[in-house]
């Protein structure tokens, strides 16, 4: 168990270089079940909820090897397992993507109810339809198992546009006889690097990046050499950071279109950047005061399915507001309980008004001083981070394995940034 003590204060300045997509890896790593040749991919990060899906793969019999920094390789041979183990899943919320897979690959798939953020209610009905449209039978009774003797291709409506049940779709009708058009798909970086995986497998996947998307199946799949995309998410951890402390930072290997809406919501808060290649560069002479709507207005941050601003940056761009002159609206549409973390803002100083589940009046800028936290979640938990990091004092998180689970090195890499934190042994009790 440890936590973090920081002390605010201090403007953070240098290059860091961004992770590999969390949310990219952990479906690639199940998207290498697929075949029984090696696969190796690259770019991963170093982070809790990646070495937990190896577990998983260990256990269904895979070999997971490392090749190198931030590289594996996993091969998968006949005669894997098709259970997943309880306790892992129970620790990651992205187990349930094992499903899609082992179903293509041996017929069946077993798994208990996944683990991850506790952010409010996490539906998987859009992963059973799928598979059932494909021709699962899904049974329920204390665990999930997903049984198929034949998968075929089909057109499939999504009910939602589910991240990871358009992945669990992708991935298992990959493998199915025919062609499947899987409509109101998800569409995100992750998921485009998901594809662009069982492609380089020689699967063969189009309209990659729409919310169309046609999967023609084969019956078998090789192996692949595969480099993981950037994390936007922890970019835009790392800008909002900057901007806060009045920091001078460069982030190296940045997507530049998987910024462009990130660009316009961060305008809003008087928060700019340039980008010269690969490369982000932003100056601590930011305006931070919000940029009213046409008529004078209070804008809205507001997050949508992408290409909309991201719900997982929603409590970091929380965080930013408070230290901005002016009023923004910030609303997060998709999950009941994310915003509550707001209550903690508001006991260091934060003038914050929580109007629902879903939205928060955010008025600055505000001293903030520190506190004792406990983080809820990732993203929750690294909001707080950046809280601490402005605040006047020293502010003590605990429970940080959460904010381990999605960033890699995250002391070491802020330390060397200037920022004033350890990571400590933690006898309180509140977590890993």
């Amino acid at each position: 168990m440890y936590k973090y003590e920081i002390h605010g204060g201090y403007p953070i300045k240098g290059s860091i270089r961004a992770s590999g997509n969390k949310n990219a890896a952990l479906p690639c790593i199940a998207a290498t079940l697929l075949t029984d040749q090696p696969v190796i991919l690259r770019n991963l990060p170093d982070i809790e909820d990646v070495q937990v899906m190896f577990d998983i793969l260990r256990f269904l019999g895979a070999r997971v090897v490392p090749v190198g920094p931030n590289a594996w390789q996993v091969t998968a041979p006949d005669g894997i397992t098709s259970q997943v183990p309880s306790a892992e899943a129970s620790r990651v919320r992205a187990a349930i993507l094992f499903a899609g897979p082992l179903l293509a690959r041996t017929g069946r798939a077993v798994l208990a109810p996944p683990g991850g953020d506790v952010i409010g209610r996490r539906r998987l009905d859009t992963h059973f339809l799928a598979l059932q449209e494909l021709g699962a039978a899904v049974e329920i009774n204390g665990q999930y198992t997903f049984q198929a003797d034949r998968l075929i291709g089909t057109d499939i409506f999504l009910d939602e546009a589910s991240v990871t049940a358009t992945e669990n779709a992708i991935m298992a009708a990959a493998l199915a006889d025919g062609t499947t058009t899987l409509r109101n798909a998800a569409s995100e970086p992750h998921v485009q690097d998901l594809c662009r995986l069982i492609n380089a497998m020689g699967g063969q996947i189009t309209g990659i990046g729409s919310n169309i998307l046609t999967i023609e199946g084969r019956p078998r799949l090789h192996g692949a050499d595969y480099q993981i995309g950037p994390d936007f998410m922890e970019i835009g951890s790392f800008i909002g950071l900057a901007a806060v402390t009045r920091g001078e930072l460069t982030i190296e290997n940045v997507q530049p279109d998987d910024l462009r809406m990130l660009r316009i919501a961060f305008a809003k808060l008087g928060i700019q950047w340039r980008i010269e290649g690969t490369e982000l560069h932003m100056g601590a002479d930011q305006a931070l005061a919000v940029n009213p709507d046409f008529g004078g207005q209070i804008p809205k941050i507001d997050d949508a399915p992408w290409p909309g601003f991201p719900p997982d940056l929603t409590s970091i761009i929380t965080v930013v507001a408070t230290q901005v002159e002016g009023t923004v609206l910030v609303h997060e549409k998709l999950f009941e309980s994310r915003m509550f973390f707001v209550d903690k803002l508001i006991g260091m100083g934060a003038r914050i008004i929580l109007c629902d589940p879903h939205r928060a009046v955010v008025s600055g800028p505000a001293r903030l001083h520190g506190s004792h936290l406990v983080s809820p979640d990732v993203r929750a938990g690294m909001a707080m981070v950046i809280a601490a990091m402005c605040a006047e004092g020293t502010s003590t998180i605990h429970n940080v394995y959460q904010i381990e689970r999605g960033y890699e090195n995250l002391v070491e890499r802020l330390t060397a940034l200037g920022a004033h934190i350890r990571r400590l042994p933690d006898t309180g009790g509140w977590g890993s």
